[in-house]
């Protein structure tokens, strides 16, 4: 039997990649994310700034670029501000529309994001009548990003995040002077049962604020006149009918708060009232877990787990500009203080008759009661013009030809008609009936034809071209005639003779258009004839320079010699 000793095992490789890998692993930093969502122009850059304490950006500037996911991170580090307790990373959204909110959950993954995670919703003051809209719109997301793929691993991650947001529910206790009693309250053993209408949504327990952006524009429209806040002239009521307009407002958004267990707060643009914002939000991200069931049995309660950031900031729904609800807090009962003829449960009621509404919304739902509470007064955008339906062409037509018919000046035919001549109607479809219409051309042509084969024998000269036209009218086409020429081609002033329209009946019985046809059959026959001659003339002329030639030659040889 060997006694010897086992060799020790050999060291990592790696030994000091293996050491910091321990390190880190034990110091950790825990990263947190803040889903925040809203429509555009609602203050989330504002909110983010007071969020991650930066400055804010720039609203002047014209050519910021707007994301389809923002994001912007900050270490949060201890009161002391010595050692980084987490980073805070917070990602934005321009607006509700799927193309936006369908990337978040490949930023967020609610398997691994869901304990980590918050979700503010920020609504703006300025436009107080889209409040439950853009809550509905909003909450159904989160809803939906929530229940994620329903894996077997994601039903236990929603279970502990609901157990431990009913937790925080039901052992709230206003903030207080003395941090032990608010660490030891948690790991009380009475439990109270939540009260009605108490978180009935909100399944897989996501800590959830609502954020009211620009409350400090509310009492600009005090004046019951119309203003940037938009609650100008909707004040109806009796006695102090603002405060009680607001306050109806604000018992709504209470009520719906409730629901799913969410805190409401109002912020402007003092840093007081986002640093308040930016205390809850951390505290409601790291709530600790829900006590196990062997501490609610009456067992021995392990040490109980402190919040790093406490809230300390007491409820206040007096100032309407600093409103601070947390969740916890609020109930039916501290709702209807504020005005005794508010009904928590017939809201609570139609904002779940909204939900199962498929696709109307029903008279009696929450955004239909509310659209009575606060009328829609934003600028509509102006209506599109009436489509032009244009007339078809052949009605077009028609409805023209028949007004012009009635109107013998409209006949374009006019500008060809002699205005003495009445003895053609105006609608008449034909040839043109002109009788000062005429062919120049073809009347000169026809006399030289004529002097040419009237001539006796030979040869004669052309006879000299007819003087060009003095003028010619466009209105009424006075006559443009040729005087046949004199057979001896004499000069002199051509006498004026009218030449027949091709309607109207010649000396000899013939219109002008017979006339037309016997100048191109007369053309044809001389073409044929000269045709004839032609070749009969270069078949001789051909014999007879031959001949020619060779006589020419033998006289020039006699000459030479």
């Amino acid at each position: 039997m060997d006694s010897r000793p086992a060799s020790p095992e050999a060291p990592p490789q790696d030994l000091w990649g293996s050491i910091l890998d321990s390190v880190s692993s034990s110091r950790s930093i825990p990263s947190k994310q803040i889903l925040l969502l809203g429509q555009p122009s609602t203050g989330k850059s504002t909110l983010m700034a007071g969020l991650l304490q930066k400055p804010p950006a720039d609203e002047k500037d014209d050519h910021r670029t707007d994301f389809a996911v923002g994001y912007d991170f900050a270490n949060v580090r201890d009161e002391a501000d010595e050692d980084t307790i987490a980073r805070l990373s917070v990602y934005t959204v321009p607006s509700s529309s799927p193309e936006y909110t369908s990337l978040l959950p490949h930023f967020v993954p609610p398997r691994t994001a869901l304990p980590h995670t918050l979700v503010m919703i920020a609504l703006d003051w300025t436009r107080p009548w889209t409040f439950v809209e853009e809550l509905e719109t909003w909450l159904q997301w989160v809803e939906g990003w929530a229940r994620g793929d329903t894996a077997r691993e994601l039903e236990i991650v929603r279970e502990e995040s609901r157990e431990r947001l009913q937790a925080h529910l039901q052992h709230y206790s206003e903030p207080s002077t003395d941090p032990v009693a608010t660490a030891s309250s948690v790991s009380g053993s009475t439990l109270l049962p939540l009260g009605p209408g108490t978180f009935t949504h909100n399944s897989a327990g996501v800590p959830i604020v609502v954020v009211c952006t620009k409350a400090d524009l509310i009492d600009e429209g005090s004046d019951l006149g119309a203003s940037a806040s938009g609650m100008g002239g909707m004040v109806r009521g009796k006695g102090g009918e603002w405060e009680e307009r607001t306050d109806g407002v604000m018992q709504v958004l209470r009520t719906i708060c409730l629901k799913y267990g969410a805190g409401l707060f109002y912020t402007t643009q003092h840093q007081a009232t986002l640093q308040t914002l930016r205390q809850y939000a951390l505290h409601m991200l790291f709530i600790p877990p829900a006590p196990s069931p062997a501490v609610a049995s009456g067992a021995e309660a392990p040490a109980p787990v402190r919040n790093p950031f406490p809230f300390t900031q007491k409820p206040n729904y007096l100032d309407r500009d600093r409103i601070v609800v947390p969740a916890g807090w609020d109930s039916w009962g501290k709702i209807t203080i504020m005005r005794e003829e508010f009904e928590a449960r017939s809201w609570a009621d139609a904002w779940d008759r909204d939900f199962e509404a498929e696709d109307v919304l029903p008279s009696d739902g929450a955004q239909a009661m509310f659209s009575a509470l606060v009328p829609d007064q934003g600028i509509k955008p102006p209506p599109l013009p009436p489509l032009n339906n244009p007339v078809p062409e052949q009605v077009f037509l028609s409805k023209n030809y028949d007004e012009n018919a009635k109107k013998p000046d409209r006949d374009p035919r006019g500008a060809f008609r002699d205005p003495t001549d009445s003895s053609r109607a105006a609608g008449l479809v034909g040839p043109l009936g002109i009788p000062s219409f005429d062919l120049p051309t073809v009347d000169r042509v026809l006399s030289e034809m004529e002097i040419g084969i009237g001539g006796s024998g030979g040869t004669s000269a052309p006879p000299p071209r007819a003087a060009a036209p003095a003028s010619r009218r466009p209105a009424g086409l006075a006559a443009l005639t040729n005087s046949p020429r004199p057979a001896g081609g004499s000069g002199g002033s051509p006498i004026p003779a009218a030449v027949p329209s091709p309607t109207s009946a010649s000396g000899d019985n013939q219109t002008q258009h017979e006339v037309l046809k016997k100048f191109f059959d007369r053309l044809l026959t001389k073409d044929r004839a000269g045709a004839t001659a032609t070749v009969k003339d270069s078949s001789s002329s051909n014999g007879n320079g031959n001949g020619n030639g060779n006589g020419g030659g033998s006289g020039a040889e006699e000459a030479g010699s």
